[in-house]
C-alpha cells in the first residue's frame, strides 16, 4: 500500500496556516469595506434595507482592547478581537466539533474489533476488485441521499468505510474521501428535492416547494455523471491496480463481525430515518453516536478498559482536524464584529446588473459563488441572498425557479472546496485528509462543475424554467 505523507512531512502548507490567513484577510477587510447592515425579519433580509455606517478605520483600532457592545457601533476588528474570535468560533462550532471527536471514537471501537477490515475483504473480493462497478453504484446511492433527502453530516459515519476500502486497494485517504463527498455535492448542486435550501429558498420567490424537481433532475444526472467520470480518471490516474484482490484472504466473516457490521448498517439506517423525520440537532446526533458506540463495543465483546482505550485511539486521530472546524469559525465572527459581512452581500449583488436574463444570472451564480465563502451554511446563504435575488431576477427577466438554480449552484460548488466550511471541515476530519491536499485534488472538478453550471442555466434561460 502507498504510504500517506502528512502535511508536516510532505513538504504542504499546514490547514492551520491558511485559516490564519484567511482570518488575518477578514480583520484587515474590517478597515478596507465599508459597514452597513440590512434589516432583518427574522432571519430574512428586507430588500432595498442596506444602509451604512460610519466608521473610524484608523489603524491605531488594530491595537484597542476594549469591544464595541452598541448594537449600533461600527469599528474595525483588533488583533485581540482577531484572537479572542478563535475560541468564540471553537465555542459557537462545539456542536459539530464533538460530533465529529465522537464519530472518530466510534469508528476507533469498530476498527479495533476487526470488522471493517473483514468486511471490506470480504466486499472487495466479491466485486472482484472491480471499483469501476463498485464506485459508481456507491456515488449514486451516496448523491441520491443527498439530492432528495438532504443527506450531508449523515455520512460522516460512512466515510471512514470509503478511506478504509481505498486504502486496501493501494490508493490514497483522498480518494475515500472524493467518493463520498463528490457524490454528495453533486447531489446538493441540483438539490431534485432536497428540503434544506428548497424549503427556504422556492418559497421566498412564491414558488412551491420542490417545484421543477423534473428539471433539477435531469441536472443533477449531468452534475453525477460528471463526478462519478471525474473520479474513476483519478482512480486510474493514481494507479490502481486491480490484482490486488488476489492477496484477500476469501474465509467467512465470523459471526461477531457479522453482527458488528449488521448493528453498523442498521445504525446508519436509523440515523437518516431519526435525523430526517425527528430533526436531530448535533446534540442529538452525538448522543446516538455514543449509545451506537456503547452497542458496537459490546457486539464486538471488548471489554471497558479496552473500548474506552479504542475510542480515545479513534478521537486522537482527528483531533487536531477538527478542531479547523472551529477556527473557520472564527472567519465568520470577525466578519460580523467588523459589520462588514451584509456590505459585501450588498456590493456583489452589484455583479448581477440588468442585462439580459443570461448575464444576469450568471451575474446571481458568480455572486453566490464568493458569498458562501463567507456564509457556508446552504439555509443561512438562502435567508440572506435569496430575498435580494427574487426582485433582480424579477426586474432582468430571469425566472425565479432559474433564479433558484444560481442560488444552488454557486452555493453547492463553493461549499466543494471552501476552507470556512464546517460541513468540508468535518469530511476532511473523519478521513484525516489535509484541506491543502483535497484543494489540490478537486480543483479541475471545480473548474469543470462552474462551467457545466453556466452552460445549465444558459439551457434554463433558453427555455424560461
Amino acid at each position: 500500500m502507498r504510504p500517506i505523507e502528512s502535511a508536516s512531512n510532505s513538504g504542504h502548507v499546514n490547514p492551520i496556516v491558511v485559516l490564519l490567513g484567511i482570518l488575518l484577510l477578514a480583520t484587515a477587510l474590517t478597515y478596507v469595506v465599508e459597514s452597513g447592515f440590512y434589516e432583518r425579519d427574522g432571519r430574512l433580509v428586507v430588500p432595498g434595507s442596506y444602509q451604512t455606517l460610519e466608521k473610524n478605520s484608523s489603524p491605531i483600532n488594530l491595537f484597542r482592547t476594549e469591544s464595541g457592545d452598541d448594537a449600533d457601533d461600527a469599528r474595525p476588528v483588533s488583533l485581540i478581537g482577531t484572537i479572542s474570535a478563535i475560541p468564540a468560533g471553537l465555542e459557537r462550532m462545539a456542536g459539530l466539533i464533538f460530533m465529529v471527536l465522537i464519530i472518530g471514537g466510534m469508528f476507533g471501537i469498530v476498527t479495533h474489533s476487526g470488522a471493517i477490515d473483514s468486511g471490506l475483504e470480504k466486499l472487495l473480493s466479491t466485486v472482484r476488485g472491480n471499483i469501476y462497478v463498485l464506485v459508481p453504484a456507491l456515488m449514486i446511492v451516496f448523491a441520491a441521499g443527498s439530492s432528495f433527502l438532504g443527506l450531508a453530516s449523515e455520512y460522516l459515519l460512512v466515510i471512514p468505510l470509503m478511506v478504509v476500502m481505498a486504502q486496501r486497494l493501494g490508493m490514497s485517504r483522498v480518494i475515500g474521501l472524493a467518493i463520498v463527498t463528490v457524490a454528495v455535492k453533486a447531489g446538493y448542486l441540483s438539490s431534485v428535492t432536497n428540503p434544506i435550501p428548497l424549503s427556504i429558498a422556492q418559497p421566498l420567490l412564491g414558488l412551491q416547494i420542490f417545484s421543477g424537481a423534473g428539471v433539477r433532475f435531469i441536472f443533477f444526472l449531468v452534475f453525477l455523471i460528471a463526478g462519478i467520470a471525474f473520479v474513476l480518471y483519478m482512480i486510474r490516474r493514481e494507479g490502481f491496480d486491480s490484482t490486488i484482490v488476489q492477496e484477500f484472504d476469501h474465509r467467512e466473516l465470523s459471526n461477531r463481525h457479522k453482527l458488528v457490521l449488521a448493528i453498523l448498517a442498521g445504525g446508519v439506517a436509523f440515523l437518516v430515518y431519526g435525523s430526517t423525520h425527528w430533526h436531530w440537532e448535533n446534540s442529538e446526533l452525538s448522543t446516538y453516536y455514543v449509545g451506537l458506540s456503547i452497542v458496537l463495543a459490546a457486539a464486538a465483546r471488548l471489554g471497558a478498559s479496552e473500548a474506552a482505550g479504542a475510542f480515545v485511539t479513534g478521537m486522537k486521530k482527528i483531533l487536531m482536524a477538527s478542531m479547523l472546524i472551529g477556527v473557520a469559525s472564527a472567519v465568520a465572527i470577525v466578519l460580523e464584529e467588523g459589520r462588514i459581512l451584509d456590505s459585501i452581500v450588498h456590493s456583489l449583488t452589484g455583479l448581477i446588473g440588468e442585462n439580459g436574463a443570461f448575464f444576469s444570472v450568471i451575474g446571481m451564480f458568480v455572486s453566490q459563488l464568493l458569498l458562501d465563502f463567507l456564509i457556508p451554511s446552504t439555509s443561512g446563504q438562502a435567508a440572506v441572498s435569496m430575498p435580494i435575488l427574487g426582485p433582480i431576477g424579477q426586474l432582468s427577466g430571469v425566472q425565479p425557479q432559474t433564479t433558484v438554480l444560481a442560488f444552488l449552484f454557486g452555493n453547492g460548488i463553493t461549499n466543494m472546496l471552501t476552507p470556512t466550511s464546517g460541513t468540508l471541515l468535518a469530511y476532511l476530519a473523519t478521513a484525516q485528509v489535509g484541506w491543502v491536499e483535497w484543494a489540490r485534488f478537486i480543483f479541475r472538478l471545480w473548474v469543470i462543475y462552474i462551467v457545466i453550471a453556466i452552460i445549465l442555466l444558459g439551457i434554463a434561460v433558453a427555455i424560461e424554467f
